[in-house]
């Protein structure tokens, strides 16, 4: 027990330290953006309109999870869209592609994984905003930056609130981090493997759901399974574009003014999960 207590304890506290880096960044980041710059590098980020998917989706594709936990800091600040959120969200891959790496005769299902997972991120998060903009006809009302800065204390310095933002979501992120590792010591990952073994029609809509758990052992999980023809491919990519890591902690802690549209959000992604997971088995890519 006490050696599961370490590796739990000890692997929790390096996956948040990997977060930290991003974590400041972003906030530093969007100090300066809403005290110095007066709103010009905002207005930038909105000129893109729908095309601001392409972008989210090439930086999701880069194996590090701590771009889904900016692009969710910067979505709440409302300085990115719905879609672009979503398109990072669904690039990411987390380990996924240091795995496939390391087994040097499935390096050519790496390019398919890519290219499959950018299409769907670019694909939905352009259709989301434009139906957003032109459908919903949603116009942003709210200022930049409003809900992130309630009660910063930014009137103490821009590195101050960016230090203390970047605690108090580090310290949730690590409270999650412990609790799954806990909890997936002790149900154990050969579990999961063996019930995504036994319900193969049922895999596209298992591995989305797998692929929410927001710590890197999923997308390990996932792929491990697949290369060991355990899983289908279009059930690794649907698993794949739900792990948005800890993006969606982060949104639901920090997006708490507007929980309706953050659990739309998680809806969204589960769904898109599913449905590309299922078309690309059907279709027949990868096999």
């Amino acid at each position: 027990m006490t050696e599961i207590i370490t590796h739990v304890l000890l692997h929790s506290v390096m996956d948040s330290l990997k977060t930290l880096p991003f974590l400041f960044g972003v906030y530093l980041l969007m100090e300066f953006m809403e005290h110095k710059t007066d709103n010009k590098i905002e207005k930038i980020f909105r000129k893109t309109g729908p095309f601001g998917a392409i972008g989210g989706a090439t930086l999701g594709l880069f194996p590090q999870c701590g771009f889904s936990v900016a692009a969710s800091n910067l979505y709440v600040g409302r300085v990115i869209s719905a879609g672009t959120l979503m398109a990072v969200y669904i690039a990411t891959s987390d380990e996924a592609i240091p795995i496939i790496l390391a087994h040097p005769d499935k390096i050519s299902v790496l390019w398919k994984l890519l290219l499959c997972k950018f299409i769907i991120a670019v694909v939905f998060g352009m259709v989301i905003d434009l139906v957003i903009r032109f459908v919903l006809k949603n116009k942003q009302e709210e200022k930049p930056f409003e809900e992130i800065c309630e009660g910063c204390g930014c009137e103490h310095g821009i590195l101050r609130s960016a230090i203390r933002h970047t605690i108090g979501i580090f310290l949730a992120i690590l409270i999650v981090n412990l609790v799954l590792g806990f909890v997936i010591e002790l149900v154990g990952e050969d579990k999961i493997t063996s019930a995504l073994m036994t319900i193969k029609p049922l895999q596209p809509v298992i591995s989305a759901f797998i692929g929410l758990i927001p710590n890197c052992s999923a997308s390990v999980v996932l792929t491990e399974l697949y290369l060991k023809g355990g899983l289908t491919f279009g059930s690794l990519v649907g698993g794949l574009s739900t792990g948005a890591g800890m993006g969606l902690v982060v949104l639901f802690r920090t997006n708490r003014k507007h929980i309706k549209e953050s659990i739309f959000i998680l809806i969204g992604l589960i769904l898109i999960g599913i449905l590309s997971g299922t078309l690309i088995d059907l279709i027949g890519i990868g096999v």
